[in-house]
This record gives C-alpha cells, sequence and structure tokens, in this order.
C-alpha cells in the first residue's frame, strides 16, 4: 500500500465539518478514485489514528459513516475492507428471451454463467395457499395459488430470495408443482402448457432491508434491498405468474435498453 500521506490528505480542525465526516470523505474519494481497490481492506485504526492525530473514536466513528453507505464491511479481528462492485449485470431486455428457456437455462443460470459465478438455489418451498389481496389483483382475483419460494445464491452467497404465486389452474398437477420444474423453469413449463409469454410488467423500489430479509440474504450494516414485483402475461393477455423478489443491492446492476421513440 502506498504511504498514507500519498493516498490521505489531512484534516482541518477549523472548518463546521466535523472531523470525523473528513475522514470519511477522504477515504470515501480515494474509493470512488481506486485507490482502495475492491476487496483490499482500508488503513488500520491505529494507522488512521497516528496519520489524521485523532482518537480511535473518531476514525470509529468515520468508518461507521462509509458502512452506512454501504462502501465498506468490518471483519471482526481482520479490519475494514472495501466492498466489491455488484457481480452480476441483470439486463432486462434479455433476461426471459425464449432462447434461453430453449437452451433449458432459466435467467438466474444465464445471468450467473455471464458473471463467471456459480449459482445454486436453496430454501425451496412449494405450496398452495390463499392469494393475499394484492396477488390476487394482478392475477384477476383468483383466490388461492401455487407458490414458490426459493432463495437464490453465486458461489455461495445469498443474492435474492423470491417468490412465485401462479393460478392453481394452471399449475396444480403439472411440473411446476414440482421441486424441481425442469430444464428453463417455469415459463419453459408454462408455454409447454399453452401460456405462450407474451410481455412482463415490473415494479421496482430501493428500500432498507427487514430484519428477516438481513438475515436470509446474510446483508452487512448499511445495505439496501432491490424489490422487484414481476407480473408475466400470456399472448391471451392473462397474468399467469407474480414473482416478488427481493435482491441484495450491492450484488446487482440494473441494466435496461429503452426505444429511442
Amino acid at each position: 500500500m502506498t504511504s498514507l500521506p500519498g493516498l490521505l490528505g489531512a484534516v482541518d480542525p477549523t472548518s463546521d465539518r466535523a472531523v470525523f465526516r473528513q475522514i470519511a470523505d477522504q477515504l470515501r474519494e480515494s474509493i470512488d478514485r481506486g485507490r482502495f481497490k475492491e476487496g483490499e481492506k482500508l488503513p488500520s485504526e491505529a494507522e488512521l489514528v497516528e496519520h489524521y492525530g485523532v482518537s480511535r473514536m473518531t476514525v470509529r466513528n468515520s468508518f461507521s459513516i462509509l458502512q452506512g453507505e454501504g462502501l465498506v464491511h468490518a471483519e471482526h479481528g481482520k479490519g475494514v475492507f472495501v466492498r466489491p462492485r455488484p457481480p452480476v449485470r441483470r439486463l432486462a431486455s434479455d433476461r426471459f428471451a425464449r432462447r434461453h428457456r430453449e437452451q433449458g437455462k432459466s435467467a438466474f443460470i444465464v445471468e450467473a454463467d455471464a458473471a463467471g459465478s456459480h449459482p445454486q438455489v436453496d430454501s425451496l418451498e412449494v405450496k398452495e395457499e390463499k392469494a393475499t389481496q394484492d396477488i390476487a389483483t394482478r392475477l384477476g382475483s383468483v383466490r388461492r395459488v401455487l407458490a414458490r419460494r426459493r432463495r437464490y445464491l453465486l458461489d455461495g452467497r445469498p443474492v435474492e430470495f423470491a417468490t412465485s404465486y401462479l393460478p392453481l389452474d394452471i399449475a396444480r398437477g403439472t411440473q411446476i408443482a414440482e421441486p424441481n420444474p425442469g430444464p428453463g423453469g417455469i415459463y419453459a413449463r408454462l408455454e409447454e402448457l399453452g401460456h405462450h409469454l407474451d410481455h412482463f410488467e415490473e415494479e421496482i423500489r430501493a428500500r432498507m432491508p427487514a430484519p428477516s430479509e438481513v438475515k436470509t440474504l446474510r446483508l452487512a450494516s448499511g445495505v439496501p434491498v432491490i424489490h422487484l414485483i414481476r407480473t408475466a402475461y400470456d399472448t391471451e393477455g392473462r397474468a399467469v405468474e407474480v414473482c416478488d423478489t427481493v435482491m441484495a443491492a450491492d450484488a446487482y446492476v440494473l441494466s435496461y435498453q429503452l426505444p429511442a421513440t
């Protein structure tokens, strides 16, 4: 590592901005400029205390700011490290292309392959249940649905969990109701059943995670989630699936191609 005077400046004790915020500003700038690389350990508390002439609590407050912004994470007994940038590019205009299903690949597998990562699915649950009011409305006033819940991992790290809701008159008694729906996933099975997919509608928002989501996705402090609800429609205009997905925001880049006219 380059010496700290070459990486970080000095603080201004006469400034209206608190010293711990000035230190956080300098560390953030060094991360943004690539002076501290992804996965690299930041200077230790002792090094920063000596460099800036401040207390350990001041340095810890600076680290807390960066952790709250999702820029760094602390490993007990090892130090504070720069968080990796999102490894998966989720290309909305391509992820549900029919050619992927015809090749026996789900959207998640396609994205994992592009990222050079090993995909896994666990925490699988498939059951019939009463539809919530929101799901019932999205699916056209159905009363009961088949729910498929699963968690997705890349290289052993949880990155999202999702629940698909399908009308029972479509899914009951089919391979969709099995733990393994087969090559190409449930969309391939829907098309085999005559529900040829026409388009998808997605609603996306970012928010801070609930405690259960922090646990399920093993989120570091300060990392938000992307909450996405997708509705799939067949060529007859029927809603055939609603997928409610929560993603670790530090694991994805959402990429879209939009027409100019």
